[in-house]
């Protein structure tokens, strides 16, 4: 499912208290993790048990890693726009669009930062975070990507999970680790962190090691009505 971006706004609006939909706690039916349910290839949901099990499990090689392996930000969906994929993904996910300036900058709006459920007022204080950390992508490559498919990774837009607005102070917090080593701070969101990492392994083909599994089954034991629905990346 390709992200949507919305029409870039010349006026600030007021600041909305709630959060978006998209940022709730997990409900019944799936839990995005990759794709929507409809979209094409798209794969039929899963319970988080299920698309946990279908990880592949192997031990994690860092040696040679270097994060410009992975190129972005790139020029974005749209190469006309003046944005790149990092503020493509800030306007997409913008609770209360920001005005847009010469050279896509950002003034205004607002945002819902899921990993610790703060509203932020101010895009300079967002990062755009991999949702799985480009060097644990690198841990968990089964053969070596070729610089396209890293490049592909890096500024996926067809999933709306592979690249998420978060504050920058949980980016920095999280870092390189997975669940077995950081969960985000708001605990309502822990479903769907766990849900949107695992869809968004599975849909690049990635492993995990067996510390990652247990925290992933762990979290599973608390969330028997999130599903995991993933399209496999070209």
């Amino acid at each position: 499912m390709r992200r949507g971006l919305p029409t870039l706004a010349f006026c600030a609006l007021p600041l909305l208290a709630s959060a978006p939909a998209a940022h709730s706690a997990p409900a019944p039916l799936p839990a995005s993790a990759g794709a929507a349910g409809t979209a094409s290839g798209a794969r039929a949901p899963l319970s988080l048990f299920e698309a946990i099990d279908r990880l592949p499990v192997a031990v994690e090689h860092r040696e040679g890693y270097k994060r410009d392996l992975y190129k972005h930000w790139n020029r974005g969906l749209n190469a006309t726009d003046g944005c790149d994929t990092r503020r493509e993904v800030i306007l997409s996910e913008a609770v209360v669009a920001p005005q847009v300036s010469a050279g896509c900058k950002l003034t205004g709006g607002s945002w819902r930062s899921p990993y610790d459920n703060l509203v932020i007022t101010d895009a300079g204080r967002l990062d755009v975070d991999h949702f799985v950390p480009l060097a644990e992508v690198f841990d968990s490559e089964r053969a070596p990507w070729s610089a396209a498919r890293r490049e592909a990774y890096a500024n996926d837009q067809d999933s709306p999970d592979t690249l998420i607005a978060v504050s920058a102070a949980s980016n920095r917090s999280k870092s390189d680790k997975d669940p077995a080593e950081w969960l985000p701070s708001d605990g309502a969101y822990h479903c769907t962190y766990a849900a949107s990492w695992v869809g968004t392994k599975l849909r690049w083909d990635l492993a995990a090691d067996e510390a990652e599994v247990q925290a992933l089954l762990g979290l599973a034991k608390d969330c028997p009505n999130t599903t995991v629905v993933y399209e496999p990346a070209p």
